[in-house]
């Protein structure tokens, strides 16, 4: 599996590599029992962690060094330690050990991802991933595709009233999507006929984006076919679904917003709704997710390394999804407090992206 993240915070500071074992093993400890417990950790606590018989006097003077190397901080006078995201980030990259995804957890997705799998459409496919790595995480979880140009089964016109009419898409997955369309006024009921006679003719088996290159290409004879007035209503129609069909547009589905608000404080819950405004926005996810869809592997972004999450102190675990032509077209992640347990999202993250592009696919 491979793992990869940002730019490390710590290049540049040759004292973290240069860590003792002792000073690494109590460093891990602090870690590994904030993860756990979130609460800050005293030198007592670690004491008894430890293999090796240390004083709780010896282990403060570590985490007094630890201190100033910046891996960790104290939040109350007189209290135990928490780790920095400095901290966080070197216990990722250095220390953290990342093992095969659990065998209950690996047969819950399978059975819940391929359960949506069945006669269902993509983005239904890719909803219940979601839904399913929010359950499992108990964080958020988000899914960002491209909009999925399915096949067609049938395209109608419906005259609505003068200058408006109705446009019914049914796909071979049958799914059905409405759009109103502004069409001349006083358009006969025959021109309504002809034009969804020409387009349902070639519609079967044929995405919009193929239906439309294909009126396009052979404009002329389409003209010929129909009348001048049908012409113009099947134009008209398609380009209504051109503007809401961009095929650089992204999807995104976000799920269990409730997850990450039940997992921090009071004080911190403006600043949790603030990120998830931002992300119903789109704001700057789009560009987090575009460097996760050019890398082949596990993407992790900790609190303030990317301003998305600077004001939240979250962490998002991205990992891109591929299509049948080995192509990345979108990531799924999960996101979360700065205090995840890493080394069980991170395999559950990269298996259920490695499904998904299996079963879409």
């Amino acid at each position: 599996m491979g793992i990869l993240k940002p730019p490390q915070p710590f290049a540049d500071k040759p004292g973290l590599a240069g860590l003792d074992a002792r000073s690494r093993e109590i460093f891990r400890n602090i870690v590994e029992t904030y993860i756990a417990t979130g609460e800050p950790v005293g030198s007592r606590t670690i004491s008894k962690a430890l293999t090796a018989s240390l004083s709780p006097a010896s282990i403060r003077n570590v985490m007094m060094d630890l201190e100033e190397t910046g891996l960790i901080y104290a939040p109350h006078t007189s209290s135990g330690r928490m780790p920095t995201e400095v901290g966080l980030r070197f216990f990722v990259d250095a220390l953290l050990e990342v093992n095969a995804i659990d065998d209950h957890e690996r047969a819950r997705i399978d059975a819940e991802v391929a359960a949506s799998n069945r006669q269902r459409r993509a983005e239904d496919v890719l909803g219940e991933a979601s839904a399913m790595l929010s359950g499992l995480s108990h964080c958020a979880s988000l899914v960002m595709s491209p909009k999925f140009n399915a096949k067609l089964k049938h395209i109608e016109f419906v005259n609505l009233s003068p200058g408006r009419a109705l446009v019914i898409l049914v796909s071979e997955d049958g799914s059905v999507e409405n759009r109103l369309v502004e069409v001349p006024p006083g358009l006969p009921a025959s021109a309504f006929i002809r034009a969804t006679n020409y387009l349902s003719s070639l519609a079967q088996g044929r995405s919009i984006d193929e239906v439309r290159k294909h009126v396009g290409q052979e404009v002329q004879s389409a003209r010929r076919e129909l009348d001048e007035i049908s012409a113009r209503l099947v134009e008209s129609g398609l380009a209504v679904w051109s503007a809401h069909d961009d095929p650089a547009a992204k999807n995104l589905i976000v799920k269990g917003q409730a997850n990450l608000l039940e997992r921090n404080d009071a004080a911190d819950l403006d600043r949790i709704r603030r990120l998830f405004d931002d992300i119903e926005n789109k704001k700057d996810l789009v560009d987090i997710l575009g460097l996760a869809e050019k890398a082949d592997g596990v993407r992790i972004f900790i609190g303030s390394e990317n301003r998305l999450f600077s004001m939240s102190g979250s962490s998002l675990i991205v990992a891109p999804f591929k299509n049948r032509e080995e192509q990345i077209v979108g990531v799924l992640g999960v996101i979360g407090p700065t205090r995840l347990n890493y080394a069980r999202i991170i395999p559950m993250v990269d298996y259920t992206a490695k499904l998904v592009g299996h079963l879409l696919s």
